[in-house]
């Protein structure tokens, strides 16, 4: 293993619960522990706790600040109060997506922001370089241990582990007693949260949630999970030459709060609409597992585009995968076909996600 790759303060803690840990992102992280569909189902069934330790977090207080973020971000910050968040991107001045990333307001003019794990030293500089002398920016990556538990009974261990505390809502944001920062988003589309703590303190923090009940869980389940429901992976789904419209993220993007960096490009493609969208195509049949860079067709053989993503998803028991193709072939039900070396399986157009997750009860 390379020893440019960074560690996990969790890395002692999964060695010793059993994990299989690969390079990802810079970073040597565990892919699984026991098995992907085994964790698969832990998380949609139960719950499974995952290390994101590997995610950035900067903090931005300041008068102003929350001005200077509405101008750095698609969203709108205006709309958060404070202990809220929201799903946001960081565009560069094409309107390209340089990271997609959530933003909590923890204060009247200030900001906890979580980033991508491979973008942490591109983002912060990017916001350094537009910077105001008003504006405290700081990345205090290196300090925090992060773990996401996820799943139906993840509030149920968070009760557990946390006795007298209490979870934020959903998209809120709390500290608890200990200094633990405790947020309630989620990137597999079950109820969950996601715990901060000193880097320090992170494998002990780890083992409780494990020893609660919470099934370690390793990036290769993370990975279908998010796909089941159409959450976008920056770098393969999201990526500097692509814009949230032509992502089908628009919802996540506010062209009425005034001028943003990239917004001159996404109102025009609004108004005009996108030349390609990113769609959700499922095989309609048996076939081998597609993966990102797969060709998609059209049933006469033309190329129409690639998979940004894909995988067999253990939820729908079959193939299914993203990819931006033209507009004309966007519409739901289109029938396409995917390139597996040399092999081609019928998929078609389907409406997002591919998965929705049981209601509560």
């Amino acid at each position: 293993m390379s020893d440019l790759l960074k560690r996990s303060p969790l890395e002692a803690a999964h060695v010793e619960l059993g994990a299989k840990l690969v390079p990802f992102a810079g970073w040597n992280m565990p892919v699984q522990y026991t098995a992907i569909l085994d964790e698969h189902s832990a998380v949609r069934t139960k719950a499974g706790v995952f290390d994101i330790s590997h995610m950035g977090q900067f903090l931005v207080s300041g008068e102003g600040a929350l001005e200077w973020l509405n101008k750095m971000l698609a969203n709108n910050v205006a709309k958060l109060g404070e202990g809220e968040g929201q799903y946001t991107f960081l565009l560069n001045g094409h309107g390209g997506v340089i990271d997609d990333l959530i933003i909590y307001r923890t204060g009247e003019s200030d900001f906890f922001l979580v980033v991508n794990a491979s973008m942490i030293d591109e983002d912060f500089a990017w916001f350094a370089k537009h910077q105001p002398e008003s504006i405290e920016l700081r990345n205090e990556s290196e300090l925090w241990a992060g773990m996401a538990i996820q799943g139906p009974e993840s509030a149920a261990l968070f009760a557990a582990v946390c006795p007298g505390e209490t979870l934020p809502p959903r998209n809120g944001i709390s500290k608890t007693s200990t200094g633990a920062i405790v947020c309630r988003t989620g990137y597999t589309g079950e109820d969950g949260f996601e715990f901060f703590s000193p880097a320090e303190e992170g494998g002990e923090w780890l083992k409780k949630f494990v020893a609660a009940g919470a099934k370690p869980c390793g990036l290769g389940c993370r990975d279908s999970l998010r796909l089941e429901m159409c959450y976008p992976l920056n770098g393969n789904d999201l990526a500097p030459d692509r814009t949230p419209i032509e992502a089908g993220l628009g919802f996540f993007v506010d062209l009425e709060k005034g001028d943003f960096i990239g917004r001159e490009t996404l109102a025009k493609q609004k108004a005009e609409g996108p030349a390609v969208k990113l769609v959700a195509l499922q095989y309609t049949d048996k076939g081998a597992p597609p993966r990102a860079h797969y060709a998609v067709l059209s049933p006469e053989g033309e190329t129409l585009g690639e998979l940004s993503s894909g995988v067999h998803s253990p939820s729908l028991g079959t193939g299914i995968g993203l990819a931006y193709l033209p507009a004309a072939w966007t519409k739901i039900g289109t029938e396409v076909r995917i390139d597996v070396r040399g092999r081609q399986f019928p998929a078609k157009v389907v409406k997002k996600p591919f998965y929705k997750p049981a209601p509560k009860a």
